[in-house]
């Protein structure tokens, strides 16, 4: 059965929810529920499958979230994980699981992320202790359940966040042992910008009936999020940067480049002209990596030069511009990058640098969108039409079946 988010806004107040849940949103300063929260956190509550659609910055945490932390039984009643949180990047999981923390205010709950780069003795100290929610990343969670550091007999919700990103770059073996390893009565929410094949059998195999909200209509939110792309020689791509930089005078801002090589190179070109410039990319060791996302949640950082595979990690709301720098050659990445501004419905504006031979993707990125971009000039850097030919893609940084369940009461006992 698919349904489609209501238009109507949907106050906090009025979903079923515990008065300690109801303090901690009005805490939080949460208010209106966004479709996707006011269409998941119901059918969670009543323990149904749910797959929804949503593109990133649209509150799909605070969606499963909610009705995992109303279902919660207490530390001293359960001392093994009762949820656990897969997602795709190490970043994303410390955003998750501070996320979770803030909506957690009021009452004692123990949650504990797992990611690779982290302190794994920390880890293990922290699961011994006793934990109620999990959230990590697909390697680091496999391997603590095959040494048995993580038990999954109590775990009754799975959510797979981000679930076409973690396909996209190879996590599906992973994904299927743990789900295989989790009790088969659980509550399972998937979560995915996009719901492709992939995505598809992934849940045929692994859901039971599951519910589908769709709240991709106006995915790229143009009404908050302003699209422009430049046409610029490769050769003068960093100084048309540094101009546009200038002339918009970010709040905060996120470069985009396809290689780790090439974000390094940039970021110390920009440090020459700007103060306050990083740059993050996977071969970074993560206490780095944590460092320069911290800065930049502190705005300490005014320009941050990423690469897409850390892209979908960073959450801050107070990015006002993103810049392609290396236009995307997949146009799903273009719709996660320019994810990371306009967040929550805040206004928002993208950049793409088109060189010639790239007219190609510039299509594929408006047929993805159903939008035109707009064509922007700088003096100095007057548009040309991009040729249509692109040139050939870089080197860039059959699923087994499982008998379908009968649908179960999985509801929980609410907290009150």
């Amino acid at each position: 059965m698919n349904k489609s988010a209501d238009e109507k806004p949907t106050r906090f107040k009025d979903l079923d929810l515990s008065p300690i849940m109801q303090a901690a949103l009005k805490k939080a300063g949460f208010t209106d529920a966004t479709p996707i929260q006011a269409a998941l956190i119901p059918l969670a509550l009543d323990g149904l499958d749910v797959i929804g659609q949503a593109r990133t910055g649209t509150g799909k945490t605070a969606a499963f979230g909610i009705p995992i932390l109303e279902q919660l039984d207490s530390l001293e009643d359960c001392r093994d994980p009762q949820a656990l949180v897969v997602v795709p990047t190490r970043e994303l999981a410390d955003q998750v699981g501070r996320e979770i923390e803030r909506l957690a205010f009021g009452v004692p709950t123990e949650i504990c992320v797992l990611a690779g780069g982290k302190n794994m003795n920390r880890q293990l100290r922290h699961l011994n202790n006793g934990v109620q929610i999990v959230v990590g990343t697909p390697g680091r969670i496999h391997d603590h359940i095959q040494r048995g550091t993580l038990r999954t007999d109590s775990i009754w919700c799975v959510v797979l966040d981000e679930a076409d990103r973690m396909l996209d770059i190879g996590f599906r073996p992973q994904i299927e042992r743990i789900l295989r390893r989790c009790p088969r009565d659980r509550q399972t929410l998937l979560l995915s910008a996009t719901l492709s094949s992939t995505v598809r059998r992934l849940a045929e195999s692994y859901m039971v009936k599951p519910e589908v909200i769709d709240c991709s209509k106006d995915e790229m939110s143009v009404e908050t999020i302003e699209q422009r792309y430049f046409t610029v020689a490769q050769d003068r791509k960093s100084k048309l940067l540094f101009r546009l930089l200038k002339r918009e005078n970010p709040e905060q801002t996120i470069v985009f480049c396809r290689t780790k090589r090439g974000t390094d190179r940039l970021q110390r070109l920009l440090s020459k002209e700007f103060e306050s410039v990083g740059c993050i990319h996977g071969d970074m060791q993560q206490r780095e990596r944590d460092r320069v996302m911290q800065s930049v949640r502190d705005r300490k950082l005014k320009v941050l030069v990423a690469t897409d595979v850390v892209g979908r990690g960073i959450d801050v709301s107070t990015i006002s511009h993103i810049v392609n720098y290396d236009v995307p050659q997949d146009s799903d990445d273009y719709v996660h990058r320019v994810g990371r501004t306009g967040r929550m419905g805040r206004d928002g504006v993208a950049f793409t640098f088109i060189v010639p031979g790239e007219g190609d993707f510039l299509t594929s990125i408006e047929q993805r969108i159903n939008k035109e971009l707009i064509r922007d000039t700088i003096e100095g850097f007057e548009a040309v039409e991009p040729p249509p030919q692109a040139p050939a893609k870089e080197e860039a940084d059959d699923q087994p079946k499982r008998k379908k369940l009968n649908p179960m009461n999985r509801r929980r006992p609410r907290r009150r």
